[in-house]
């Protein structure tokens, strides 16, 4: 976490016990800090504390192209947002991201670096993982393809974005929607690998989708689609990207431009946005990255140049399979022991 820093953070650990506030006074907590949270988790205490002598509140979350790996196998990330008014998946109140998208006049170099970024990500296949290989998919070419990619239910993103919608919800929504589609349900790989809930058992799921697809890129699935059915995830996004046509059943942050089918507005969303301008606005300006070998922060091209090596070591290493199932095995126990 470090290099994504200026200064080196004081890491307080509210795990065991719930005296955080008093833990980050003894750390040196005082009104000339400054306090990041990991994504919406409350923490009354702190966040009284700091509205008492007048402090900052940062929101830290993941990046859009975070590692090749899961967050929750413990993969180190590329990329973290660090946010000063909300966080991006809330729309509830208002985002840095949001607030960039609304008001930021994209100049030339911008753009022409987001349609870089555009065409470099659609050619080497790179989404937010990068967990599994593409492979080549058959599906029937006398119906519409519809993607519909499941979440983990208990993420904050379905709270805040989607109202606590289910993926089997998503599932009787897109069918209902489009009764005649011949509908691709995808699993969150978190779910997949046993890390997050959020599984939908195969007989309900196939009340209302035609094929469930598990374990490969998600570009194997969205060179086929028509459209991508989506509450809140990412892969709206990637479609959008990948010229495909999107429909939300929640507020994600692509939502909302003009460049998307939602089925709920955000009224603070009033600019037409271009799909070169909302690249630059959530690749380019908005997260924090750090090269994966250097430990500093640099740019997303940065990124993007080592990520065919860095998929290559991921996918043929032995030390990292078991290095991951140690870790999946130790949170289900620490799951186990909790409920």
């Amino acid at each position: 976490m470090e290099p994504f820093f200026d200064k080196k953070p004081i890491f307080i650990n509210p795990l065991f016990g719930k005296h955080y506030l008093k833990k980050a006074l003894l750390r040196g907590l005082n009104p000339q800090s400054a306090i990041y949270i990991w994504g919406k988790k409350k923490f009354p205490e702190i966040e009284q504390y700091a509205h008492d002598n007048a402090m900052a509140i940062f929101r830290v979350e993941d990046g859009f192209i975070r590692s090749v790996g899961l967050g929750s196998d413990l993969t180190q990330p590329y990329s973290l947002v660090v946010d000063s008014k909300g966080i991006y998946f809330d729309p509830t109140c208002e985002s840095d991201l949001e607030h960039i998208l609304q008001t930021h006049v994209f100049s030339e170099i911008e753009i022409k670096r987001a349609k870089d970024i555009q065409n470099y990500l659609i050619e080497k296949k790179i989404s937010k993982y990068n967990l599994y290989s593409n492979v080549e998919l058959n599906f029937p070419k006398d119906k519409k393809i519809i993607i519909v990619p499941g979440q983990v239910e208990d993420d904050a993103s379905i709270f805040y974005g989607a109202n606590g919608m289910t993926n089997l919800k998503l599932l009787q929504q897109t069918r209902a929607n489009r009764p005649d589609a011949y509908i691709v349900y995808k699993p969150h790989p978190d779910i997949l690998v046993g890390n997050r809930v959020g599984a939908v058992i195969e007989s309900d799921a196939f009340s209302y989708c035609d094929r469930i697809v598990t374990e490969v890129g998600i570009d194997s699935v969205l060179a086929h689609a028509d459209e991508v059915h989506t509450m809140t995830s990412l892969v709206g996004f990637e479609a959008m990207i990948r010229g495909i046509k999107v429909v939300t059943y929640g507020v994600p942050f692509y939502a909302g431009w003009g460049l998307s089918e939602d089925s709920y507005t955000c009224e603070r969303r009033s600019r037409i946005l271009s799909i070169d301008e909302l690249i630059a606005g959530t690749y380019l300006l908005y997260p924090r990255y750090i090269h994966p070998e250097m430990k500093k922060q640099c740019e997303i091209e940065e990124i993007l140049s080592v990520f065919e090596e860095k998929r290559h070591i991921y996918r043929n290493s032995s030390t990292l399979r078991i290095r991951n199932w140690i870790s999946r095995k130790s949170q289900q126990f620490y799951r186990t022991i909790q409920n």
